[in-house]
């Protein structure tokens, strides 16, 4: 069914589908030529050297998504021109998310301030240099700031010097990585597309809810997706293809949680077993990884976001 649907050139065929079946896929492609950049807008360009971190999505050697968090103290992204923006990351061996930021591998990025909800999603290739590497975009465009928690950020180490946090990893998730995933508001979700056109097209986005709006069920994860675009960024990609990142932060301690596996989307019957959701879908990981402390950065609770009310009633 997929490959018989006309695609607009902002979009790919999981995206499209998704799109179709609630009768938005002709308004989604005007708007997609209207939004969907090559591009960094001066905005975007400015907006980016104000971030203390970064969330990175990847694809290691074996096609399993990843999503990370990088630090670093303001300016460590900047953007060269409308069409670079550049990193200055050093190799970090012991983060899953790293053996997909290769020269010439396919990269989705999301620039994020919990402190004022800003954010930014781009997509491009990976060209390193000397000192980190830069995206070549060739996709940007800006998400609204809802179901962002408002929280300030500080620093408790160095976040230029390498970690030496060993991580801890596992087939599924441990009582200590249930407990972290059962109280979060926060997640974020890799994901990827090959294209028709030989491209890779990699995916890192924002997801929140109140506390416990991931369920946990067996091994698995049933997560909710609520109103938003309707780009279906996320979904559109599980759509054709189940491999799924998450990254879990422990905001007070530091910690990052690491999860690789496989979604799909869920029946729409099922959709009632989650408040305020419009859709749900399933994660099951084949790998975790749980690094305690590992980030530079901490952050103190301020404020719920004001869409929560439509969820929690």
């Amino acid at each position: 069914m997929l490959q018989n649907l006309k695609v607009d050139s902002s979009w790919h065929p999981g995206e499209v589908a998704l799109q179709a079946s609630l009768g938005v896929a002709d308004r989604l492609a005007e708007v997609g030529r209207h939004v969907i950049r090559d591009h960094l807008i001066e905005q975007h360009r400015l907006f980016y050297p104000l971030l203390p971190m970064a969330i990175l999505g990847t694809v290691d050697t074996a096609g399993d998504a990843w999503a990370t968090v990088r630090t670093g103290y303001p300016g460590f992204l900047q953007a060269i021109d409308d069409r670079y923006l550049h990193l200055d990351l050093k190799r970090d061996p012991l983060d899953p998310a790293d053996a997909g930021m290769d020269n010439g591998r396919a990269i989705g990025m999301l620039g994020i301030d919990l402190g004022t909800r800003r954010r930014n999603r781009l997509n491009g290739e990976v060209v390193r240099d000397d000192t980190g590497f830069s995206v070549r975009v060739e996709q940007s465009f800006g998400n609204c700031p809802k179901y962002i928690q408002l929280r300030g950020a500080y620093y408790a180490s160095d976040p230029t010097l390498p970690s030496e946090v060993i991580p801890e990893t596992a087939d599924r998730a441990d009582e200590a990585a249930r407990g972290l995933i059962q109280r979060a508001d926060t997640l974020f979700v890799a994901s990827y597309a090959d294209l028709a056109n030989g491209r890779r097209q990699v995916d890192v986005s924002h997801r929140g809810g109140p506390s416990g709006f991931v369920r946990i069920d067996g091994d698995a994860l049933v997560i909710p997706d609520y109103a938003g675009n309707l780009f279906f960024n996320t979904l559109g990609n599980i759509a054709v293809n189940p491999r799924v990142g998450l990254a879990f932060v422990d905001f007070e301690s530091g910690g990052l949680l690491q999860l690789t596996g496989d979604a799909f989307i869920m029946d729409p019957v099922e959709t009632a077993l989650l408040p305020g959701a419009e859709r749900m879908w399933r994660f099951t990981p084949r790998k975790t990884v749980w690094r305690p402390g590992d980030l530079a950065l901490r952050w103190d609770f301020r404020e719920w976001s004001p869409s929560m009310a439509k969820i929690v009633g």
